[in-house]
C-alpha cells in the first residue's frame, strides 16, 4: 500500500469514557500489548536467522552499491524480515480473545510498529528494542485509514454535531469545543486515520480520570495544514540559527538579533524531584527485602519486584512532575518557533549531533530538548511554505570562519568571542555563527558578506551584546557559554574591555587572550 504524500496535522480531542466503557479499553489495550509483545518476538526472530546466514556476513563486506543492496533485499525476502510479511504473521496469530480485541487493521499497524523497532536494530540505529510490560504498556493504538477499524463519525443531529470515536461496538462521545476555531477548522478536514490515547492522570480519583488513572483521548490525522492564528505572522527574510546545549542565537537579515538562554522560564522543581526519587527508594527496599544483599546494593539475576499502593502512588506522583515539565518545554518550545517563523520562514542552521550532546551536556539537553525543538521548528516552517536547511558542521564550520579574510581558525569551547586581525569583531561566537548562517551559500556552504551588510550586521549583533549584558546587570543568571559573567558583567569597565580585547571564557571568568 503507497503511503499518501500530502501534508498531514493533528487534531486532539477528549473523550467521554465511563467505567464501562473503560473497562473494555483497559480489554484492547492489554490484548494490543501481548500481541505488539508477539509480532516483536518474531521479528527478532527472523533478524537472528538472517545475520546467521554466510551470505550476511559477505554482504556487509561488500563495497555500498547495487550487488550490496541486491544481497540484502534478496536474505530479508528469504526470511520473511519485511513489513509486509509481518503483516502477514499478524493475521495468522490474530486468533481466539486477540480476535475479539483487535481488529485487522489495528493489528497490521502494531506489525508495523514492530517491524519499525526491529529494523532499527538492523540498521544499527538502535542496539536492542523494548518489549511492554504489563505495568507499562502500550498507551495509543491506530487504525490504517477511517472507513474501518477505529474511525471517527461526525454525526449532524439537529443544530449541533456529535463527533464520536467507533470501534468495533464501542462508542465514545468526544468532548468538542465549537467555540474553538482550531477544532472548526480541522473538523473540516478529510481524516487519514483515527489514534486511541490514553494518559495517566496526576491522580486515581482526578476528575475525567476512570478507576485506573486514566483519560482517554482521539487524535484525528487530517489531511491538509493545521490552522495559524491571526497573532502568529509569517516573516520571508532568511534567518541564521546557532543553538546550544543552553543559549540560542538568532540574527535575520533584515530584523532584530537575538541572544538569549535557551528555554530560559523552565525551571524544574529540583527539591521535589530528589526527595520523591529518594521515597519511591525506600519503599522498593521495604517491598522486596530480599532482593538486595547486605551492603544494600541490587542482587543479580532475575528477580521478582513487588510493588505497593504507596509505591504507586509516589511514582504517579513523580511521573505528574515529568508531565508538567514536558508540557511548559513543550509551550516554550512552540513560542519560541512563532517569533523566529515571524521573522523569516528561511532558516539555516547547522546540523547537530544530539547523541554526542546527551553525552557531553546530558542534563542540559535533558531538560530543553534541542532536538525536539528543532523537529517542531521544521513541521512550523514547512507549513508556512518555507524551509528549514540544515547544513554539515564539517563542511560550514561557521564558529573558525572569519568572513573578513575568508579563513577557517580552530578555537577552543572556551573562546567565546571571535575577533580576528582583520578587523573583524570582537563579536559574541553564537551571534557571528547565526550572523554567518544567514548569508551562507547553500551551494558553497561558504558565508559571504559583503561590507555594507556587514556594518548593518555588526550594529544589529552589537546590540543583541547589549542587551544581554543589561540582562546579567539587573542580576540575571546567564550560561557560562555566553562569555559574560554575571560578577563581571555588572562592571562598566569590564563592558568597555569586553568590546575592545580578545577575550576567552576561562574558570568563570573573562580573560584577555596573549596573541
Amino acid at each position: 500500500m503507497k503511503k499518501s504524500t500530502s501534508p498531514t496535522f493533528l487534531l486532539e480531542l477528549p473523550l467521554q469514557v465511563n467505567s464501562h466503557h473503560a473497562k473494555h479499553l483497559q480489554g484492547h489495550f492489554e490484548a494490543a500489548r501481548n500481541l505488539y509483545n508477539a509480532l516483536l518476538g518474531e521479528a527478532l526472530q527472523r533478524l537472528n536467522k538472517m545475520r546467521a546466514d554466510s551470505r550476511y556476513a559477505v554482504a556487509r563486506t561488500l563495497a555500498k552499491g547495487p550487488e550490496r543492496n541486491a544481497l540484502f533485499t534478496l536474505l530479508r525476502k528469504e526470511y520473511a524480515f519485511s513489513e509486509y510479511a509481518m503483516h502477514s504473521y499478524a493475521c495468522q496469530i490474530r486468533v481466539s480473545w486477540i480476535r475479539e480485541h483487535i481488529d485487522i487493521n489495528t493489528a497490521q499497524q502494531l506489525a508495523t510498529r514492530a517491524y519499525q523497532a526491529v529494523n532499527k536494530v538492523c540498521l544499527k540505529k538502535a542496539t536492542k528494542v523494548r518489549f511492554k510490560s504489563k505495568g507499562r504498556g502500550i498507551d495509543s493504538i491506530e487504525g490504517k485509514n477511517n472507513t474501518s477499524g477505529i474511525r471517527f463519525v461526525l454525526q449532524k443531529l439537529e443544530e449541533r454535531n456529535i463527533g464520536s470515536l467507533v470501534w468495533g461496538k464501542e462508542r465514545l462521545i468526544a468532548l468538542i469545543d465549537w467555540t474553538d476555531p482550531v477544532v472548526c477548522y480541522g473538523l473540516k478536514h478529510r481524516i487519514k486515520f483515527v489514534r486511541l490515547i490514553r494518559r495517566k492522570a496526576s491522580s486515581p480519583n482526578a476528575k475525567g480520570a476512570d478507576t485506573q488513572g486514566y483519560r482517554y483521548y482521539t487524535q484525528l490525522a487530517l489531511e491538509g495544514v493545521p490552522y495559524r492564528k491571526e497573532q502568529h505572522k509569517v516573516g520571508r527574510d532568511i534567518v541564521g540559527l546557532d543553538i546550544g546545549p543552553s543559549t540560542i542565537a538568532v540574527v535575520p537579515r533584515e530584523g532584530v538579533a537575538c541572544l538569549d538562554t535557551f528555554c530560559a522560564d523552565i525551571l524544574p522543581d529540583a527539591k521535589a524531584k530528589r526527595r520523591l526519587a529518594r521515597k519511591l527508594e525506600r519503599q522498593r527496599r521495604a517491598n522486596n527485602p530480599d532482593n538486595y544483599e547486605s551492603k544494600g546494593r541490587i542482587k543479580k539475576g532475575r528477580l521478582r519486584w513487588h510493588t505497593s499502593n504507596g509505591y504507586k502512588t509516589t511514582r504517579r506522583r513523580l511521573a505528574s512532575q515529568e508531565r508538567k515539565l514536558a508540557a511548559h518545554r513543550k509551550s516554550l518550545h512552540g513560542r519560541l518557533v512563532h517569533e523566529i517563523v515571524a521573522q523569516g520562514n528561511t532558516i539555516i542552521t547547522e546540523k547537530i549531533s544530539y547523541k554526542a550532546w546527551q553525552k557531553m551536556f546530558g542534563r542540559s539537553v535533558g531538560l530543553r530538548a534541542p532536538g525536539m525543538f528543532v523537529e517542531l521548528l521544521r513541521r512550523t516552517v514547512a507549513t508556512t511554505g518555507g524551509t528549514l536547511h540544515e547544513v554539515s558542521t564539517k563542511r560550514t564550520k561557521l564558529s573558525q570562519f572569519c568572513h573578513g579574510c575568508k579563513m577557517y581558525t580552530k578555537k577552543p569551547l572556551s573562546q567565546r568571542w571571535h575577533h580576528c586581525s582583520c578587523g573583524i569583531g570582537p563579536v559574541q561566537r553564537d551571534l557571528y555563527s547565526a550572523c554567518l548562517a544567514s548569508y551562507l551559500d547553500l551551494q558553497t556552504l561558504i558565508p559571504s558578506i559583503d561590507p555594507e551588510s556587514w556594518e548593518r550586521m555588526e550594529t544589529c549583533v552589537q546590540t543583541a551584546i547589549e542587551a544581554t549584558k543589561q540582562r546579567a546587570k539587573e542580576g540575571q543568571v546567564l550560561p557560562r557559554s555566553m562569555g559574560i559573567p554575571c560578577a563581571r558583567a555588572r562592571l562598566s569597565t569590564s563592558l568597555e574591555t569586553t568590546c575592545q580585547e580578545l577575550l576567552s571564557y576561562r574558570h568563570g571568568r573573562v580573560e584577555k587572550i596573549q596573541r
